[in-house]
């Protein structure tokens, strides 16, 4: 249903589950977890599965921080979109790379919710995707000192308020990793 033209396909879209990313990350094995079994879902379903990976000052490429959790593994025909702001498709090829595909809709998990999975939500959204949130399969980093909810509330809240979102011709959905869906 997403707005793009000729676009019925589902990508699974892993962001930024990078060691120096999730290191203190909320319930991070559980996460981890789900993430991994959505990545076999995907891959035993021949849905493309798209990784995202930060890099800034602080985790530069190439960095031990900068590299993707051990325990996952990126397939070697799975493309990898590299990014420097919060929103996945700022600044990268992420739009091309779902065009060439035919992507209108795209499952979203990884870290952190408050920032990178966020954004990346919304831009997509504005941008005319269908997107669904795994809701056990994003997590954050405690930020309470700062005046953030703590994590499981961050979590629990963006949850909640994406599955209300509606915009014209786009779906925006909520779901825990055992009733993905990828539509084949």
């Amino acid at each position: 249903m997403s707005t793009l033209q000729d676009r019925p396909n589902t990508a699974l879209v892993v962001i930024d589950f990078q060691v120096g990313v999730v290191a203190e990350a909320h319930d991070r094995a559980g996460v981890l977890g789900n993430i991994n079994s959505l990545v076999d879902k995907a891959r035993s379903e021949d849905v493309p599965v798209v990784w995202v990976q930060h890099s800034d000052e602080d985790m530069p490429v190439g960095s031990a921080e900068w590299e993707y959790v051990p325990e996952l593994t990126i397939g070697e025909s799975e493309p990898v979109v590299h990014k420097s702001y919060g929103d996945s498709f700022e600044g990268t090829d992420l739009e091309n790379v779902l065009a060439k595909a035919g992507i209108g809709h795209l499952i979203v998990a990884g870290a952190q919710t408050d920032a990178c999975v966020r954004s990346t939500i919304h831009g997509a959204f504005t941008r005319g995707y269908d997107v669904t949130l795994v809701s056990d399969a994003h997590t954050t980093d405690d930020l309470s000192k700062w005046g953030a909810p703590a994590p499981a509330e961050v979590i629990a809240h963006t949850n909640l308020y994406w599955q209300w979102q509606e915009a014209p011709g786009r779906k925006a959905a909520v779901t825990e990793t055992k009733d993905v869906s990828f539509g084949k």
